[in-house]
């Protein structure tokens, strides 16, 4: 862990941000001291887990030695388990405080959208939702689908979730980008291999602190009967709502809500998380990582390739990270993919 970030530089940046919270101007700008109190925080947070880690390193040397000198097996054993949980616990740390972006704390808003291959494709993004959902309950994340397009014949054509949690979105971040299937196709009778694609976007979901103007007279709203999930109420109503802002063409929508008043407030506050996300790009003046994926759902832009036959790998191609244990990924074991790519990024 010494290796991921200078412990006397982190020591300053706290004892820094400390002297500057005490500033008495320092609440003139609120914004401003929002965001220096969560990295104030978040490097505290940082710092005495650091120690919390050097104590018990030190105490599981000791025991070994002792341990050693004594040829006591199950001590041994005992450690060797212990260590690998610290392991863990301090990759997942250290990933966590790596993530610096001021939209990285952040929940996380999950669209995923079926490309080219049709009812293969439609399926794909059902196997990639249940991926990702499994993936959230891993870490303990809150998942809310908000929008549910089911397929013509079988799967999902689209479905937008969020993730509510602890770095959220900083984590889910690196999953943007475009998915490629390969299979035996279980809907071809021919048995036939198939390639499918679909895209992931994710975005961070702006909170209240979040200061987003929107013009009402810049939206055109409309409602809809919901077409997903839902019971047998779902369609009989127009509860779901579709929100567009003209001036920059984006659109959302939300239908998992009986009430038209509730599925207006998640769309609202998801258009609000998209007008964010761009606003970040054009105050740092560059096209971020998600949305350089966002190309045509096809061969060539894929981020990451899921084979099932004719061998079973996937396979991250912009970090060259790939695995045999197809069926573990798709269960929710992605957290290597997503290390990886923080690191190719320069991140962690």
């Amino acid at each position: 862990m010494g290796n991921a970030f200078d412990v006397g530089e982190l020591e300053l940046k706290i004892k820094d941000l400390e002297a500057l919270s005490t500033r008495n101007d320092f609440w003139d700008n609120p914004e401003n001291a929002r965001l220096v109190l969560q990295q104030q925080t978040r490097l505290s947070d940082s710092y005495n887990n650091w120690k919390k880690y050097q104590r018990q390193i030190a105490d599981a040397e000791n025991l070994w030695l002792l341990a050693a000198e004594e040829a006591d097996e199950q001590v041994i054993s005992d450690l060797v388990h212990e260590l690998e949980e610290l392991s863990s616990q301090v990759r997942q740390d250290e990933l966590k405080m790596m993530l610096s972006e001021e939209q990285d704390p952040m929940n996380a808003i999950v669209a995923i959208h079926a490309g080219a291959g049709g009812t293969e494709a439609q399926d794909w993004v059902e196997i990639l939702m249940r991926m990702y959902l499994r993936w959230a309950e891993k870490r303990n994340f809150k998942t809310s689908i908000i929008d549910y397009l089911a397929g013509d014949e079988a799967g999902v054509k689209n479905v937008t979730f969020t993730l509510e949690g602890d770095y959220a979105y900083g984590y889910a971040k690196a999953e943007s980008g475009i998915h490629r299937l390969v299979r035996i196709s279980p809907f071809d009778a021919a048995g036939r291999r198939h390639t499918s694609f679909a895209s992931v976007l994710v975005y961070p979901e702006a909170d209240d602190d979040i200061k987003i103007e929107i013009n009402e007279d810049d939206l055109r709203i409309d409602t809809y009967r919901a077409g997903g999930k839902g019971g047998q109420h779902v369609n009989k109503t127009d509860s779901a709502v579709r929100i567009t802002h003209l001036p920059t063409g984006i659109v959302v929508q939300c239908q998992n809500e009986r009430s038209q008043h509730k599925n207006k407030a998640m769309a609202m506050k998801y258009l609000k998380s998209r007008l964010y996300e761009r606003e970040l790009q054009q105050k740092n003046e560059k096209i971020d990582e998600e949305n350089k994926q966002k190309k045509e759902i096809a061969w060539g832009s894929q981020i990451r390739s899921y084979i099932l036959h004719p061998y079973k790998m996937v396979k991250d191609h912009r970090t060259n990270l790939e695995t045999g244990n197809a069926q573990k990924v798709l269960d929710g074991e992605i957290d290597e993919f997503i290390h990886a790519y923080l690191m190719s990024t320069g991140q962690l």
